[in-house]
């Protein structure tokens, strides 16, 4: 995982699936503190801490006792109060999800780790190279990671002005994984990050800017069924009915941090 600084211009209103990935235990705490003394924000907190569980696993502490803290805080844990109220705080442990496996890799965090972190976890589940993968993880990885792979006896894979050479002089870290007496080598480096092109309008009309266009937005076609109105004294309570169903929000049950962090 590449190492993030705490980023205080980080806050709620910004947060992503993506870039809650880019921020610390530090930060989320400071974030959520926040998201209490803001109204909008608050009202939304089901939603943001939503979007913080896809990156950190989030404990509500029960026993605000040293022992307690001291276990979490061994297991890797951040551990903090939030107040959530002007007379109630909550103490909470926070730590971010590592990624050490294959498995762990998503669309939302794959740019977030460097290629070097991708071999050390490819290596780690590695047995049968690159095809071994399935499909869907392969997709991840080349969403955010240039891979190319060759196969080569051990004694011509290192050779000098070969595809091995001139790969890791051009950036990319290799993992060789053994199969016999061949190496598969598999190169990663990171893509650039591309701005998408967004849709442009042209406002201007060609032709003759003093010629009138008529209005036909609201003229029926020749195979409209045309429906006549109904008249509001027809309207009775034996011919009006609705199916609109009003349902209430099980979201304004939730009074405090306790119910959104159990709410999985």
């Amino acid at each position: 995982m590449k190492e993030a600084k705490t980023n205080k211009t980080v806050n709620l209103k910004t947060l992503t699936k993506s870039t809650v990935w880019d921020v610390q235990e530090n930060d989320i705490f400071r974030m959520l503190e926040a998201g209490e003394k803001d109204a909008e924000l608050k009202d939304s907190m089901k939603r943001y801490i939503d979007i913080i569980k896809t990156a950190f696993t989030i404990e509500e502490l029960k026993d605000d006792d040293k022992q307690t803290k001291q276990k979490y805080t061994k297991l890797g844990y951040k551990v903090g109060a939030v107040k959530i109220a002007d007379d109630v705080q909550v103490i909470m442990a926070i730590k971010k999800r590592p990624i050490t496996r294959v498995t762990d890799l998503t669309y939302e965090n794959i740019r977030h780790i460097s290629a070097a972190k991708l071999i050390e976890v490819l290596d780690r589940n590695f047995g049968g190279g690159w095809d071994s993968l399935s499909q869907s993880i392969q997709d991840i990885i080349e969403s955010g990671f240039d891979i190319s792979t060759t196969t080569l006896p051990k004694d011509r894979l290192h050779k000098k002005g070969g595809m091995y050479e001139k790969k890791v002089a051009d950036g990319y870290e290799v993992l060789e994984v053994a199969k016999g007496s061949w190496v598969e080598a598999i190169f990663a480096k990171l893509k650039p990050e591309t701005i998408k092109p967004r849709m442009t309008f042209d406002e201007t009309h060609e032709g003759d800017e003093d010629e009138e266009i008529e209005d036909t937005y609201n003229r029926p076609d020749d195979d409209d069924e045309i429906v006549e109105e109904p008249n509001d004294d027809d309207i009775n309570e034996d011919n009006y009915r609705t199916t609109f169903a009003i349902e209430s929000d099980p979201d304004e049950d939730a009074e405090s941090y306790s119910d959104l962090i159990a709410d999985e």
